[in-house]
């Protein structure tokens, strides 16, 4: 059963996909997850607070969808390797085109349909932390951290099948891996193409043809 704070959560997202932030009211979601507005307030402080754990959740839940791609069991050197970052890379434009927020947080482009989390776009200068919620739940990464973030989740789950003498060429590869999968997040194509370049980085990386 789910938590108080989930429910007001997927509530919350629920509302969003009906009306733009600005509309969704606070004593609507806390009706919705059949709980008092006093609870939402104790949970969130504020409606920018909830914004705030609204888009942590989902960013979140995007990388758990990138470690679970990324830990699918395959052969070692190379082949499977590369099989588990196009899986993620997949996971990654699929999320994005399904979750307008993982989009957002991917890309920067916040909409005016979008919360903008307490008082800023998350990863940009100048913003601000806010409300209660905003302390609680730390601001959400914006796109430099997620990229980061799927770096490093590749590389801790594909190292162990890699020449140790070549993991500086894993990293790189990492990295293109997921300023690719970006690109094709701002500006779709064919998903044989990401493929495609997905695995040249890679046979370049292992140096093979």
């Amino acid at each position: 059963m789910p938590t108080a704070r989930e429910s007001l959560l997927d509530a919350a997202y629920a509302a969003l996909a009906v009306r733009p932030w600005a509309g969704v009211r606070m004593v609507d979601v806390a009706a919705e997850a059949g709980v008092s507005r006093q609870t939402l307030y104790n949970e969130f402080g504020s409606k920018e607070g909830l914004a705030r754990a609204l888009v942590r959740r989902e960013t979140e839940g995007y990388l758990a969808g990138v470690s679970r791609a990324l830990e699918e069991p395959g052969p070692t050197a190379g082949g499977g390797v590369e099989a588990r970052v196009v899986a993620a890379a997949a996971w990654t434009v699929r999320a994005a085109r399904t979750n307008p927020l993982i989009r957002a947080a991917l890309t920067g482009c916040w909409s005016e349909r979008l919360p903008t989390p307490a008082g800023g776009i998350p990863g940009q200068r100048g913003a601000r932390s806010g409300g209660v919620g905003a302390h609680a739940d730390g601001p959400p990464p914006g796109p430099t951290e997620l990229v980061g973030r799927f770096c490093d989740r590749a590389m801790a789950a594909l190292e162990a099948d890699w020449p140790k003498e070549d993991l500086p060429e894993l990293g790189t590869a990492c990295a293109t891996a997921a300023r690719l999968t970006l690109s094709y997040v701002v500006a779709p194509a064919e998903p044989e193409d990401l493929t495609r370049q997905l695995h040249n980085a890679f046979a370049h990386a292992a140096h093979r043809p």
